[in-house]
Order: C-alpha cells, then structure tokens, then sequence
C-alpha cells in the first residue's frame, strides 16, 4: 500500500505544474464561492440585529399626524391615563467620521427584552444616565467613530450596525429635539379600560408595527442573485480542477495497470485515490477560504451601499469570522474535489486489468462519455423549457438558467467538433489539413478550458446585456419621471401652506406630492395624488392603459398602479381593484424601478378618502437655471434644512451613483469569472505542451519548421476561442432574456426592455482572442524553442 501511493505521488513530483494547477484552480473555485457566502452570511446577520433593534418597526407606534415631532407633555398626558408606552428619540448624528442613527431610550418604561445584547444592564447604570452620558454601539462603529465629539462611547456586541443607544434626555439634548419626541412605542398588555387615543392626544395616530420580515424577503432576491454568480463561477473553477484530475489520471494509466498487475485491488488504488484528492481538497479550501474571505473584504462595502441605496437595508462594512463557514469552504472543496473527479474515479473502476495498457482505452471511454453528454444537453435544454413554461417562482427561474447554461456548455465540445470536421473539408493542402485535424485530436483535452470561458463569456454578455439595458432604461425612466426641477419637503402642514403661496409667485407651476399609507389584498401600499398637470400626462412612465387615463384618475374614476403591484396581484387595465376598501378601477400601470412596494396613483380629490394624508411635499417646476437662487430664498426665508429641498440634478446623480454601486459587485464577479476562464485556458495547453511531441515530431521531420508549429499553435488557440465566443454570443443573450423577463419579474415585480449592444460584443471577442493569444504564447514559445535532439527521441522510442 505505501509502495503504491509512493508511485501514485510521484506523479505530482514529476509535474509540479499540474499540481499547481489543480490546487489553484480548487482554491479559485472555493474561493468565489466562500467570499458570497461570507458576504450573505454577514449581511444576514446585520438583518437580524436590526430586528431586534428598538427602532425595528415591529410594535405599534404612536406618530404625530402632521408628521412632526411629538411633544414631551402628550408622552406624560398618556402614561397618566393608563397607556403603556415608552418614549423613542430617532434621529442622525453627524460626526467628522460619518454619521450614526441615534436612538434615545427611557430605561425606565422600555420593556425587557427591547434592547440587544447586553445593552439592558448598561441601560441602568449611572454614567449611562446623567451627563455627559454615554453612547453604546458596535465594535465596528465604535472604532469607526473614534476620536469625536461624541458622548464617551460604550462597545457592544449585539447592536446593529451603524446605530447607537443613549438615554433619551442626552439624545434630545445631541440632536436638537429637547422637550420633545420623535415616537411613542405601544407596550403589550394594555389596559382594557383606557380611553381612546383621540380623547387624549387628537394630533397623535397609532401606526401599526410593519414587522422585520420585509426587509428579509425584499433583501432575498439580491443575496439569491449573489449565490447563484458564487456558484456560477465555482462551477468555471470547478473545470481547471476537473481538465487537470483527467489529464493527471490520463498520464498516470502505465502507473495503474503496473500496480494493478503487482496485485493491488481496484478498491485499494481508488482508496489511495481518493485519499489523495481529499489531501489536496482540504489544502485548497484552507487556500480558498483565506482567498475568499480577501475578495468579501474588498466587495462588501459595494454590497452594503447597494443593500441600503435599494432597501434602505444596514450593512456593517467589516466580515466577522465563523467557525462554521470555515466548514462550510472546506466542506464545498472537498464537494467540488469529488464531483470534479468523479467521472475518472468511475473509469478507473470500470476498466478491465490489461485495459489501461491499451492506447485506445481511454479514448474509447472518452468517446462513450461523449455520448453521453450529448443525451445530458439535450436532457438539460429540454428541462429548462420545461421549467420555463411550468415553473414559477424565483428558483425555477434560477434552476431554469442553471440547466441553459450548463447544456450550452455540454454541447460545446460536440458543436466545435463539428465545426472543426467542416472545416477540414473544406481544407486545402496537406499543412491546412493536418491543422483541422491535429486540432480536432486537441479538443478533447482543452474543452473543459472551453466550456469554461463558454460559461464566462456567455454570463459576461447575459449579464452585461442586462445592466447596459437596465441602465438605458432606467435613464430614461428618471427624466420621465423626475419631470419637476425642485423637490421642497416642509416641516408641516402649516409649513406648506406658506410654502405653496411662496413658490406659486416665483414658478411655472407647484405640483402637490400628497401621500397616504393604504392596504391592498391586506398587504400595505403607499398612495399619492397625482394633479391634473401637463406634467404628468407628459412625461409619466405609462407602460400600459386605458385611453382616457388621465381624466379617468382626475375624475377619481380609476387610479394608476405601479408595475410591481400588477404582477403582484394579476391586475391589468380595466381589472376591479380595493384601495383601503375603496373600490375602483385600474386605468393604467407605470413602471416603478427601485421600488419594492405597492404604489398607487389617484386624484387629489380621491386622495381625501384615506386617513392620515401627509400634505407637506412639492415639485417645482421653474428654469432649471433658477434653482440655485429659489434654494437660497427658501432657506432664508423659511430656515429649511437643505436636505428638505432637492434639485432635480443632484437626486438624478445620486439615483444613477446607486445603480452603479448596485452592479459594481456583479460587474466584479464577471471579471474575476472571465481571468479564471482563461487561468483554465492557459493550464490546459501548458499542461497538453509536454504531450504533443508525439503529434509534432512527424510533422516537424516532414519539413515544418518549429517557428511554424508555434505560429500554428497560436492560430489554433485564437481559433477555438473565436468559435467558442460566436457560440457564447446566443448562449448570452438568452441568459440576458431570462434575465430580464423572468429573473428580474420574479426577484423585483418589474420587467425591463431588452436592448442590444454590438459594441460590448467585439470588446469581448478581442479580450477572449487576447486571453487565447496570451495563453498561448508559452506553449508556443516551448514547442519554437524545443531542440531538434529531443524530436529525433520520439522515433527512437516505441511507440
């Protein structure tokens, strides 16, 4: 037993090339794949320290009508008439580090149970209460806000990310809201005999508690998408691993049928085998874990701006180390290791004693296993049809995609086949037809290297093709959408009588931006009236409607519905729909990107049906180049805040920032897909350069020189890749379809136009011509520097 795993080792001491290959394309593939885990992990986690945060809004609260502050005294005139409640102070704290959310608490009346961790017991104690107080935060804020001017700060684990916990009379006294509140939290158990909260306080509203879930299943489809581009390039890692198990067990059959006649069992040598593998599996996950957990530092910041741009979603921008993904990378090495190696572990079990003395052994279980592939893509393309068809939901979606992609990748090897067979018909001359030959006779060795870059350049296009649409789209969207210059928010709604009087003197036009909180089929929508203005018939995003929208909405016989909302419950125009038990009709829907919730358009006049409409907020519409000017009078004049009044300008930048950093992870993962695809390239004719003296010696001796052989050798890698990238080229935008229009429907309600972009397209084919080209020139290089000598060798050995 020694004896053999000596001789079966030995192998790796000959070729350390290959065993580099191997482990790094392993630790490549853990890596990928461990790197989205930790980032899902941590975001998760951040999810659920939220939740249980005290400004989760999973309790009822009592809210101000109007939208402002409460006062201190209403907090007072409650408790005393026997309502459980406890104060919350809630605002943001700019500091010389960036800001913190701040929440202030009353020790006192807050339940057991509100606060995180071991926050309760610091909660009550002394310096915590009087001043300068104190400020409890996150190892990772606390150092983050460091060294300002912050009351003396108090670490803890178990608080969500950039959030911080004071007693509520240093809050007020931080944020500027002394004497009053920003909210009232609504106990359990509350007494049966108290009176109505509009005897007590008729300016305060109770606002039911919305519940943590949301954030999670809104946040789901973006972790979804992260997983399945993890496991999309685990699975390109996954083919270096596999092309050099199968080249090293190809290399190895001598070894094997030697051991085998000595005696050792086909249990015993897969047994040494497999040990074998297990060794370098756990060596390249330990190398893929550590890889990984580089590549979640370097993204998760783009991830924790994208999760809050989208769903305003608290990312801690710093990973924290489990055990268990630690297991979880080995455990996915050690999977990939095995189903990388399963299909050779399998032949070596099934030969015959004498069959891997047989030169055309292997080839011939190559070819059966070709058969098979074959019947595999067929099998897989039929399946996502299927799964197309019947299936709903975000998986079939993804489980559809996964089956496209890989039968795309199983037909590879037998549509390049083809080609090459075509094209040595149409051959001219004994060097061309050699060529076509000679690279059919290599196509069995570099298509695992080739349905890797397949899958590459295939997701590059999908998914390229995708954002470029989405961004198309989306710029377009926000000019429709974003049609006045200004935005103008008000303290109240005394505030915005003033302000509308105000603006109508110095604009073209003040258009009222009236919204309501409602229900629909029990689930909460957000309603705004809409005026009957040129500006809206105009520029609105209308994707499908009746003919008389417009009126049909100001007249309160029908409302506009966003996109999300149609899918959500099957509604088209002309469907009956309940608005918070206001029956009407769908007059139109419109496109809503960016929005994870129902929404609603009505009439002003409609907009009076519902309770609690907050009247405090205007579009401008002026010349954009007055802007400036109506900024500065509205703050003199009414001591608005400038971040209550918003150019049409700025928020366009800032909405396209966040799109840009909401792609920035995928974009990434794209690239880092692609260098692995072509690492695969380079392995395979590397490692297939210290076999083809054999193939070339004839040639050579019949009078090519050795500079043609390379030059040929160049041709034939810039071949391949051309094919492979015309084949990927449909692969790629059926992707980006299933994308757009299943995808993106399932994940986020709406569905995106699909366009197209030749240019992206001859981008990719010269960067996969230039990975050929660049993978290529050593083997090239080898085979125009190999003496003669060692050509003259292969015709003095049997053969």
């Amino acid at each position: 037993m020694r004896a053999g795993l000596h001789a079966l080792l030995s192998h790796w001491w000959r070729r350390p090339f290959q065993l580099v290959t191997l482990l790094l394309g392993l630790a490549t593939a853990t890596a990928l794949w461990s790197g989205v885990q930790a980032i899902n992990t941590e975001a998760r986690a951040s999810y659920d320290r939220a939740a249980q945060a005290l400004g989760a809004e999973s309790r009822d609260r009592i809210v101000a009508r109007d939208g402002a502050a409460i006062n201190q005294d209403d907090f007072v005139a409650l408790r005393r008439a026997g309502w459980l409640v406890t104060p919350v102070v809630d605002g943001r704290v700019q500091t010389e580090n960036g800001s913190i959310r701040l929440l202030g608490v009353d020790p006192f009346t807050l339940p057991g149970g509100s606060l995180p961790g071991d926050l309760a017991d610091t909660a009550l104690d002394l310096s915590f209460l009087t001043p300068p107080g104190q400020v409890v935060m996150s190892p990772a804020t606390a150092d983050r806000l460091a060294g300002t001017d912050l009351p003396p700060i108090v670490r803890a684990e178990g608080v969500a990310p950039a959030m911080g916990y004071a007693d509520i009379g240093i809050a007020q006294d931080l944020l500027g809201l002394m004497g009053q509140l920003s909210y009232l939290l609504v106990l359990d158990d509350q007494p049966l005999t108290r009176p109505s909260l509009d005897t007590i306080a008729p300016d305060l509203r109770v606002r039911e508690g919305q519940g943590q879930a949301d954030l999670a299943r809104l946040t789901d489809s973006f972790h979804l998408n992260l997983t399945a581009f993890g496991l999309l390039s685990f699975a390109v890692g996954l083919f270096i691993v596999r092309g050099a198990v199968g080249l090293a067990f190809e290399q190895r059959r001598p070894v094997f049928r030697t051991l085998r006649a000595l005696g050792l069992s086909t249990r015993a040598l897969l047994g040494l085998l497999m040990a074998e593998l297990l060794v370098f599996a756990v060596v390249a996950g330990a190398l893929g874990i550590a890889l990984g957990y580089l590549i979640a530092t370097l993204l998760l910041p783009d991830v924790a701006a994208t999760l809050r741009g989208l769903y305003g979603a608290s990312v801690e921008g710093e990973l924290s180390i489990a055990p268990v993904w630690w297991l979880t990378g080995l455990g996915i090495s050690v999977l990939g290791t095995a189903i990388a190696a399963g299909s050779s572990l399998w032949q070596v079990a099934r030969l015959p004693l004498l069959a891997p003395a047989q030169p055309r052994a292997w080839a011939m279980a190559r070819e059966r296993s070709m058969r098979w592939q074959a019947v595999a893509a067929l099998a897989l393309a039929v399946l996502a049809v299927l799964t197309g068809w019947l299936g709903s939901g975000l998986v079939a979606g993804f489980a559809m995609l996964g089956a496209l992609l890989i039968a795309a990748a199983l037909a590879l090897p037998l549509i390049l086949h083809g080609a090459l067979r075509l094209g040595g018909r149409m051959a001219r001359g004994p060097v061309r037809e050699w060529f076509w030959a000679d690279t059919r006779q290599q196509l069995p060795g570099l298509s695992l290297a080739l349905m890797a870059l397949l899958l590459a350049l295939a997701t590059n296009i999908g998914v390229g093709t995708m954002v470029s649409s989405f961004r198309l789209t989306f710029t377009g969207w926000l000019d429709q959408r974003l049609a006045s210059e200004l935005y103008v928010t008000a303290e109240d709604e005394a505030q915005a009588g003033d302000l509308r009087a105000f603006l109508e003197e110095r604009s073209r036009a003040v258009l009222p931006i009236f919204s309501a909180e409602g229900e629909i089929g029990g689930l909460p929508t957000e309603i705004y009236g809409v005026a009957d203005h040129p500006t809206y018939r105009d520029n609105w995003p209308i994707l499908s409607a009746q003919p008389d929208v417009w009126d049909r909405v100001a007249e309160g016989d029908g409302v506009l519905i966003n996109e999300q909302l149609s899918y959500r419950d099957d509604l088209s125009p002309g469907d009956a729909i309940i608005v918070s038990g206001w029956q009407t009709e769908v007059a139109g829907i419109y496109s809503d990107y960016g929005n994870p919730l129902a929404q609603v358009l009505v009439g002003m006049d409609a907009l009076g049906r519902f309770k609690d409409v907050q009247r405090t907020e205007f579009g401008v519409r002026i010349d954009p180049s007055e802007t400036g000017a109506l900024t500065d009078a509205l703050i003199d004049t009414f001591g608005l805040s400038p971040d209550a009044i918003v150019d049409q300008a700025r928020l366009k930048q800032m909405s396209l920032r966040v799109f840009e950093r909401t792609f920035a992870v995928t974009g990434a993962l794209n690239v880092l897909t692609l260098a692995v695809a072509g690492f695969a390239i380079l392995t395979s004719l590397m490692t297939l350069a210290t076999m083809r003296l054999p193939q070339l010696a004839p040639v050579w001796a019949l009078g090519l020189t050795r500079g043609r052989l390379a030059r040929l050798e160049m041709w034939r890698a810039l071949l391949l890749a051309g094919l492979t990238m015309l084949l990927a080229l449909p692969v790629g935008l059926l992707l980006a379809w299933v994308l757009l229009a299943v995808i993106n429907v399932e994940a986020f309600g709406w569905r995106l136009p699909m366009h197209l972009f030749p240019g992206q397209w001859v981008l990719l084919m010269g960067l996969s011509l230039l990975a050929a080209l660049l993978a290529s020139l050593w083997p090239a290089r080898r085979i125009a520097r190999t003496p003669p000598a060692d050509m003259l060798k292969v015709f003095a050995n049997e053969r």
